[in-house]
């Protein structure tokens, strides 16, 4: 029964547009900003920066639908560095709090990787993964996902006050 739900979360992955996607994303990306303890974008931070933020022409966005088109969880992919350093990508992802648990972070890693994969990317790193996001670590732990380096007090979180983060990397 898992694998038939989990099924339909994978496939119900698609490239997002801003036009399209901007109130589903923003529902997403503004509430999971506001807590503080996991994205470095100000809990503050206004909706017209969502384009900027989630949207820029470098990156491709995308969205995890539910049977009725609502937006239940998004990611970025975008190169991690220019020129030179453009063959390992960079990803951020986000899923609904209502709906945090459920395996649409596994759903959307595992797109990402297959994504990554056919664009030629040669590696995906995170470059700030909050120490204490341990549901987080755990995940992308699962997937292969090394941590190869800490930033001592690197985050400035709203409950723990400063907290290390991780840049976690992933040979494709």
């Amino acid at each position: 029964m898992l694998d038939n739900i989990f099924q339909f979360k994978v496939n119900s992955i698609r490239q997002s547009t801003f036009e399209q996607d901007e109130n589903g994303v923003w529902e997403i990306f503004s509430k999971v900003i506001k807590t503080g303890d996991t994205y470095v974008f100000d809990p503050n931070t206004p909706k017209e920066k969502l384009k900027e933020y989630w949207f820029a022409t470098y990156m491709k966005t995308f969205v995890l639908e539910d049977e009725n088109g609502g937006v239940l969880a998004t990611y970025i992919i975008k190169p991690n560095q220019i020129g030179l350093g453009n063959h390992i990508a960079n990803c951020s992802y986000m899923v609904h709090p209502d709906h945090q648990g459920k395996g649409l972070g596994r759903g959307l890693c595992e797109h990402s990787l297959a994504f990554a994969k056919a664009q030629g990317y040669r590696a995906i790193q995170f470059n700030i993964v909050i120490s204490t996001n341990q549901a987080a670590v755990r995940l992308w732990k699962n997937f292969g996902f090394e941590i190869i380096g800490t930033t001592p007090n690197g985050f400035r979180h709203q409950k723990f006050g400063l907290v290390d983060t991780y840049i976690m990397y992933k040979k494709l």
